[in-house]
């Protein structure tokens, strides 16, 4: 009786994790559907050519134009400065609590550095805009009160953590053997680190690596505050610029008419990041099927 209680017990559990599982799936498949649909609406009165190689784009303008360029201008510029701040400093990290610090050290700071990927990205978008530009435009006299580089590093100080303990992980799972062999050959312990257990982490340093960019290629409150609404083709930071994200919160929170051309643009914008965001996160994960691999 307890047996079959117990069984019985156990499958309406397995059941209700099934159910789960295929919520997910299910509503991943319905987002896909609806971005793929509104897309190819979208398409037929939009010239794809169009779209991929204008270099204008101002589709809630009288005069129209539908270039993607501008707005993924303003992404990656973004992304490349978050990278510049968050690399060095989440590797530097990683280095240090997986190669220097004791166990105690490690429990105390990794947590504290973990903290930073709890702040909500609204208060991180204010922080850029009401403390960082102010502390740049005293060192930057030219600097516009909206930029890409104040939201660039902001968002770079938001991804420390992922890249920081991702890539501690990586470094703490090489094998002991490794460091005590390249200590017995009379490596210091920086040149263990850095020759030695830095090359066999790097599969999952490269994945914790693109990780941390298919997040910043995706933030949105950071730069729809700190940025500005201007989509232009530029690399100057120091000017204002408009995001993929930034442009879909605009519309999304606007008066464009549903069903419009305009409306339709976010859903063809929308697309085209879950594209670019989709093919990072598939070379993360091969990166990091990888590092398991070579250490199964």
């Amino acid at each position: 009786m307890h047996k079959g209680f117990q069984r019985g017990k156990e499958r309406v559990i397995e059941g209700a994790l099934f159910l789960c599982a295929l919520l997910s799936i299910f509503t991943t498949v319905g987002i896909i559907a609806v971005l793929i649909f509104e897309t190819a609406d979208f398409f037929g009165e939009v010239s794809i050519f169009e779209f991929l190689t204008d270099t204008e784009w101002t589709p809630l303008f009288a005069n129209k134009h539908f270039g993607i360029m501008p707005l993924f201008a303003g992404t990656f510029l973004t992304t490349f400065i978050a990278m510049l701040v968050a690399l060095p400093v989440g590797l530097v990290s990683a280095i240090y609590l997986s190669e220097y610090a004791t166990p105690r050290v490690r429990n105390v700071i990794k947590p504290m550095l973990e903290v930073l990927a709890g702040i909500p990205t609204v208060v991180y978008g204010f922080f850029a805009l009401l403390f960082v530009t102010p502390l740049l435009q005293s060192l930057i006299p030219s600097l516009s009160g909206f930029n890409a580089l104040s939201p660039g590093i902001v968002m770079g100080i938001m991804i420390i953590p992922i890249i920081s303990s991702l890539s501690e992980d990586a470094m703490h799972s090489v094998p002991m053997s490794l460091r005590e062999g390249a200590l017995a050959l009379g490596s210091t312990k920086l040149q263990t680190s850095i020759k030695v257990i830095f090359p066999a982490a790097l599969s999952g340093i490269s994945a914790s690596c693109i990780i941390g960019i298919s997040r910043a290629v995706g933030e949105t409150m950071i730069v729809a505050i700190a940025a500005g609404l201007q989509p232009r083709l530029t690399l100057n930071p120091l000017v204002p610029i408009e995001t993929v994200t930034a442009y879909i919160v605009q519309v999304s929170l606007g008066d464009t008419p549903w069903g419009t051309i305009e409306y339709k643009t976010i859903f063809a914008v929308g697309m085209s990041l879950f594209v670019v965001t989709f093919m990072l996160n598939l070379v993360s994960f091969w990166l990091k099927k990888r590092f398991w691999q070579a250490y199964e």
